[in-house]
This record gives C-alpha cells, sequence and structure tokens, in this order.
C-alpha cells in the first residue's frame, strides 16, 4: 500500500469512522452491480441500477425481500419523490408563477432530461424509475425507513449552468433539444450492458472530456454528495443495515468518496447546496452592454438627428426582429409575436426584465392551457410535436426562443451600432 493510499485510509477513520471492505463490486441474481461499505458500523449494501430497466427494478424486490434493512435509501431529493407519489404534480402548476419567478429554464431543462428516458420506458412497457417505485413502495409497505441522499434537482441544474462558461452553455440548451430529437432505437440488452460499470464509466468519461464543468456538477458533485449523506446517516445511526439504490454511473464515484470523505460532511453538504455566484465581469456583462447601447444613441444624436434615428431603426429592426423570430418559431399567438417585436428593444434595456417574462405572460394569457394540457404535459414533453401541441410546453418555448433571438439581436445589433458609428466618426 502506497503512503498516500495509507494517509487517505488514516483520514478516512479518523474523521467518521468510514471503513472500506477489501472486496466491493459483486452482483446480484439479477446481474446488477453491488457494492458494500461499513460506515462507523454501519453496513451500507449499494445497489447501482439503469432507471429504465425491469431487470434492476426486480432485483431491489430481490434483496428487500431477502434481508432485513433497516432503513432504504434512494438516488431521490424531496421535489422527485413528491413528482412520484403526486401523478397529478404537474396539475397544479401555476405558470404566472413559473414565469415571473424566472424558473423556465429550470422547467424546461427538467422536461428535456426526463424526454429520453421516458422514451426508452415506454419502448420497454415499465415506467421511468421502475426500481425507485419499488423501493418506496416496498419500504413503506414494511414501516422501514425511506432515506433521500440525492441532491435537490434544481439546485443541480443551476449549478450546471453557473459552472459552465457563457459561450458553452449553447452547447447545454442544443444537447437538451437534441433530446427530443433522438429518435435511436435501444434495445433492453444495450440497457441492461449498461448496468455494467465499464460501459457507462466510459460514456461518463467521454462526456467529462468534452465537457468536464457539466460532468463536474452533474455526476461528480452529486457522487460526493450521496457519499456524504450516506456518511451523515451513519452518524445518525438509522440502522445497522441499510439499502441504497443509485444509479449505476454513481458506484464508482462513490465508492471513492466513501473511502476518502471530507474532514466535514455537513460543511461539505452545505458547500455543494450552494449556488455558485458569476464572475463579476459576467454579472455586470448585460449592465455595460446597455450602458453601452445608450451611448451609442447619445453619441448618434449628437452627431446628426439622421444618424441617431438610423441607430434606433437599426436597435428596434434587429433585435425586435429576431426576437419575434423566435416566437413564429415557437408558433406563438400573432399577438404574442407582435408583442416580441416592441418589447424586446426595451427590455433589452433593462437587464432586470426579459422578453420572455412579457412573452410568455402574454402567450398564457391569450392561449390560456387547460387542465388537460397541466397533466399530459410530461407525458407529450417526451417529443417535439408533443411541445408544440401542449400550451404549458409551447410557452414554455416562447419564452425561451424569444430570449435567445432578444439576446443575439442585442450583440448583432450593438455590433452594428458601433460600425455605423466609427464609419460616421471615418467619414467626418
Amino acid at each position: 500500500m502506497s503512503e498516500s493510499n495509507s494517509g487517505l485510509e488514516s483520514r478516512a477513520e479518523s474523521s467518521v469512522g468510514f471503513k472500506s471492505e477489501p472486496k466491493v463490486d459483486q452482483e446480484t441474481e439479477h446481474e446488477q452491480p453491488l457494492l458494500i461499505r461499513e460506515i462507523n458500523g454501519v453496513e451500507f449494501t449499494i445497489l447501482g441500477t439503469a432507471h429504465v430497466s425491469q431487470a434492476s427494478a426486480d432485483a431491489v424486490a430481490a434483496l428487500i425481500a431477502e434481508n432485513n434493512f433497516d432503513a432504504v435509501a434512494i438516488e431521490l431529493c424531496a421535489d422527485r419523490l413528491r413528482s412520484i407519489d403526486d401523478v397529478d404534480a404537474d396539475a397544479h402548476l401555476d405558470l404566472f408563477q413559473v414565469i415571473r419567478a424566472g424558473k423556465v429554464p429550470m422547467i424546461a431543462a427538467s422536461l428535456m432530461l426526463g424526454a429520453y428516458q421516458q422514451r426508452l420506458a415506454d419502448k420497454l412497457g415499465i415506467k421511468p424509475g421502475a426500481e425507485m417505485r419499488v423501493a418506496i413502495e416496498l419500504a413503506r409497505a414494511s414501516d422501514t425507513p425511506l432515506l433521500l441522499i440525492d441532491r435537490n434537482i434544481g439546485i443541480t441544474l443551476r449549478r450546471v449552468y453557473k459552472g459552465v462558461p457563457w459561450w458553452k452553455r449553447m452547447m447545454l440548451v442544443s444537447g437538451l433539444f437534441g433530446s427530443l430529437l433522438s429518435r435511436a432505437d435501444v434495445s433492453e440488452s444495450d440497457i441492461e450492458e449498461l448496468k455494467r460499470g465499464d460501459m457507462l464509466n466510459q460514456v461518463f468519461s467521454e462526456f467529462s472530456g468534452e465537457a468536464p464543468e457539466i460532468y463536474k456538477s452533474l455526476v461528480d458533485e452529486r457522487d460526493q454528495y450521496m457519499a456524504a449523506k450516506l456518511g451523515q446517516y451513519a452518524q445518525g445511526r438509522v440502522g445497522e443495515k441499510i439499502l441504497a439504490v443509485v444509479g449505476a454511473g454513481h458506484l464508482k464515484g462513490m465508492a471513492g468518496y466513501i473511502d476518502a470523505p471530507p474532514d466535514n460532511l455537513e460543511q461539505r453538504l452545505q458547500e455543494l447546496d450552494t449556488i455558485p455566484q458569476g464572475r463579476s465581469i459576467v454579472k455586470w456583462l448585460p449592465w455595460l452592454i446597455t450602458a453601452l447601447v445608450i451611448t451609442g444613441f447619445i453619441i448618434g444624436f449628437s452627431r446628426s438627428p439622421e444618424l441617431g434615428w438610423q441607430l434606433l431603426l437599426e436597435w428596434l429592426l434587429i433585435n425586435g426582429g429576431l426576437a419575434a423570430l423566435g416566437g413564429i418559431i415557437a408558433l406563438a399567438h400573432p399577438l404574442t409575436i407582435v408583442t416580441a417585436f416592441f418589447a424586446a428593444p426595451l427590455t433589452s434595456l433593462n437587464p432586470m426584465l426579459g422578453v420572455g417574462m412579457v412573452t410568455g405572460l402574454v402567450e398564457t394569457f391569450l392561449r390560456k392551457p387547460r387542465v388537460m394540457d397541466f397533466k399530459r404535459l410530461r407525458v407529450e414533453a417526451t417529443s417535439l410535436k408533443g411541445w408544440y401541441h401542449n400550451r404549458v410546453s409551447r410557452t414554455l418555448l416562447v419564452f425561451l426562443l424569444t430570449t435567445v433571438g432578444s439576446a443575439a439581436g442585442t450583440y448583432i445589433a450593438g455590433f452594428r451600432i458601433a460600425q455605423l458609428l466609427s464609419g460616421a466618426s471615418v467619414s467626418g
């Protein structure tokens, strides 16, 4: 054993009592990867699953039936557990409040992330997260404590967004929209192969290489979070023998963080639950652009009224035109498109207000979502056609696409204003 490894084990045992078993990689009779760890005298059986696999659900049921677990831990947060318990949760969604609170990107991202998983589950004839549902039902049926160990999905998505440089955020958006367009057939045998650590780890490794910031927040931080939550439950002595059900792709990372835990679990969990602040230059960039555009107008009118009006016209046509184009692509109501055209040039000069907030509220007013739209939101959001058919998801598209159009228009029109001022200065 190397000196560094010895140091890690020493730190592990002195901090919260983590202890590694000599051999951890096993498989259940259903060929699901299994990890055994002892933390503070508590034995954790950590089962790796695929979230759209019937075999994974069967493995959960078999483990619970064959073992007398004191508690069952699952890879869910409170919000996701509520969505499983309340099948009509989307029917209670307040679209006006979602738009006003600026939660549209998070809701849309959550829908897109679930779309591909739902389509796979439909092809295989099971519900997404069937193994989690089995764990929940069996734990409750036997009055076994149910422990939630995953980080809140909203915090994860916001940390993903904040952790990615602005020029890479389009990759996030295109990847999410790509999940709606993908129709690649995936057989159940392919899904079963994904549960074997090597293939899944390879997929994550390639993902990490292309966008390490995304991988860090989406996978690695959650490995840390769930490992720390298990340590926290071990400290709280909720039982002597606990089953943990997590996605197979988290097993390898969780094992590493269990074996070499942080010195302070509570502090690390708090850090992982905190939304990082953006860089100051990014934070002030919208205000800087606004100041430059307004300064450009002032300079233009000071040189000549004709130049000033030309700058205003360019700003209106480019910014408003691209925002309206976003509304057209989203198949927004004609009045919403007109609103986008006139609102974008104004909202772009106020970083506190986005055109998407205006167009989203107008679209909601003009095409009020029906009860059936809310109830069928998760189902129809699995396809691009469904996004346009459902009034709730189409309103989200209107918000997003008019916002993207206005943002593009702001930069393009800003460069155009600078170009016109530069040309006027040279000719003068």
